[in-house]
């Protein structure tokens, strides 16, 4: 398994997604079922190669990762041949930027010495999917890039 199983919710989520998987696979629901009773390590292994081609897809369509935590608000676009960053660093512990008073906070002191910007490029590993997987594990979320399209604007 390359990534990570999908959890029960989104097992449910994906339930007719599952189906039609199985179906290709020409596995009827009679057949899931004995699988799963008989031998639920072949079960498994459905499972984690039905996870692995979900988290392909939707790491093929990410592009834009955010990682927002109390003093750290880390934006990416993840572009065809690397990543683009764009790091604000709050200098002042008493902010917390996870809370809606903190968020206001930097909202209305963007440009103080307390808020720092960074900007850098990387190039992916020889496994793009990979690396976009291991900052979504690292608590980094997909998302349609408003904040890093607004501060790319703001610094650039």
């Amino acid at each position: 398994m390359k990534y990570s199983r999908l959890t029960k919710e989104q097992f449910e989520e994906l339930h007719q997604e599952f189906i039609n998987f199985l179906a290709t696979q020409s596995i009827t629901a009679d057949e899931w079922t004995n699988l799963k009773a008989n031998k639920p390590e072949l079960a498994e292994a459905e499972l984690d190669v039905f996870s692995d081609l979900i988290w392909e897809g939707v790491l093929n369509k990410a592009e834009y990762l955010e990682h927002i935590s109390p003093q750290h608000m880390y934006l990416f676009h993840l572009d065809e041949d690397e990543m683009h960053a764009i790091v604000l660093n709050i200098k002042n512990d008493d902010v917390d930027i996870t809370t809606e008073e903190g968020y206001a906070w930097l909202r209305e002191n963007l440009m103080d010495e307390n808020v720092e910007f960074l900007q850098a490029d990387k190039d992916y590993t020889d496994d793009k999917n990979l690396d976009k997987f291991k900052m979504i594990e690292q608590g980094a979320v997909i998302t349609k890039g408003d904040l890093f399209k607004y501060f790319n604007k703001l610094i650039n």
